[in-house]
């Protein structure tokens, strides 16, 4: 099989977008170059935070707590949030301008109330995972190109994950937009991942690498094609005589 480049649409939902329950500073930003970029790919899968209305990371489920403090859920350091995303609710559905024509599968994570999921592969104590890197591996997948929502968060613990699974990683910078809840969030993410061996490339690369490959696949097989109408050494010398 030969191998495949994948896109990873990280939780492109309304919750997310301005006018969402957390939403990401122009996060609506990135619609269009997730729309533009997918002819570009093999595959293009998407992922959903899909939350029972009674998740422990929702702040409200915590008596006297406010969204931005921590607590301990499940053995784990936990930042609180607004509600957000819960399962079969407008929160939680697509951004409407998002096209999904391509997209063959959707993954849904934080499904588990007791354990928060910030990575697409897997939830934040890697007790579950969501079959995503199952689904890849049976595609052959080896190179995954990540960009949504949000920078700091969703996209960089997918990253970390997608490294760890011995993926060929990139991330689309002027596809992400971060939360920031320190100001520098988002740059110091991106400069962590590259450190770690992930592509910050952005959405034109994408595109002209994937313009230039039908060149360079003619180009080949043209080679090919005078490689063996060329005749050897041995048969021009058998002419010859």
């Amino acid at each position: 099989m030969k191998p495949k480049r994948a896109l990873i649409l990280v939780d492109l939902q309304n919750d997310f977008v301005p006018g969402g329950a957390l939403a990401v500073p122009n996060g609506d930003a990135v619609i269009p170059i997730a729309n533009k970029v997918q002819p570009a790919f093999d595959l293009v899968v998407a992922t959903q935070d899909w939350h029972p209305r009674s998740h422990g990371s929702f702040a409200a489920n915590h008596r006297g707590k406010l969204p931005g403090d921590i607590v301990n859920l499940n053995g784990l350091r936990q930042i609180l949030w607004p509600v957000h995303c819960v399962q079969n609710t407008h929160g939680a559905e697509f951004v409407a301008g998002l096209d999904r024509s391509r997209v063959k599968k959707i993954f849904h994570k934080g499904i588990d109330p007791w354990i928060d999921s910030y990575s697409c592969f897997f939830d934040n104590g890697h007790r579950r995972d969501t079959g995503l890197n199952k689904y890849l591996k049976s595609q052959g997948v080896r190179d995954v190109y990540l960009m949504g929502l949000a920078t700091d968060y969703c996209v960089k613990f997918s990253v970390l994950d997608a490294l760890q699974l011995g993926y060929n990683v990139h991330v689309i910078e002027d596809g992400c937009r971060g939360i920031n809840l320190k100001r520098d969030d988002s740059e110091q993410t991106l400069d962590q991942l590259r450190r770690l061996g992930a592509e910050i490339t952005r959405s034109s690369r994408v595109l002209a690498s994937s313009k230039a490959k039908p060149v360079r696949t003619a180009l080949a097989r043209a080679k090919r094609k005078i490689s063996i109408a060329r005749p050897g050494r041995r048969t021009m010398a058998r002419k010859h005589a």
